[in-house]
């Protein structure tokens, strides 16, 4: 991956789209899952996505794998598709982007205050 390609997206771009050509091959049990699993982990993302993209890349390979061996949707994943992908983003309460920016700002708030105050 080069610097351009980095800056634009157009890798992040490029990989989607494989993503989703991959899940068209699916059986349609399997494409809704993987609709709703992409739903759940993205606000786990940072700005740019970038830190899902093995994560998804790890869970359609799995979809890909057991839906060639035969296996339901309900036995790869489950009942509890909140808590699978719970633990692909790190577990239940794992810190999510809204997390990370309300740090941020509580961090750069109070060191206003302190400058102010003092």
């Amino acid at each position: 991956m080069n610097v351009w390609e980095t800056v634009t997206g157009s890798d992040l771009t490029r990989d989607w789209k494989a993503f989703e050509a991959r899940a068209e091959a699916l059986p349609a049990d399997y494409r809704a899952a993987w609709g709703q699993i992409k739903v759940r982990v993205s606000p786990h993302s940072d700005f740019t996505g970038r830190n899902l993209m093995p994560i998804l890349d790890g869970v359609l390979g799995l979809l890909e794998e057991a839906a060639a061996d035969g296996q339901s949707v309900h036995e790869v994943l489950g009942d509890d598709l909140d808590g699978f992908c719970a633990a692909l983003t790190g577990g239940e309460g794992a810190r999510n982007y809204r997390d990370r920016w309300r740090e941020q700002l509580n961090r750069n708030v109070a060191k206003k205050l302190g400058r102010l105050g003092g």
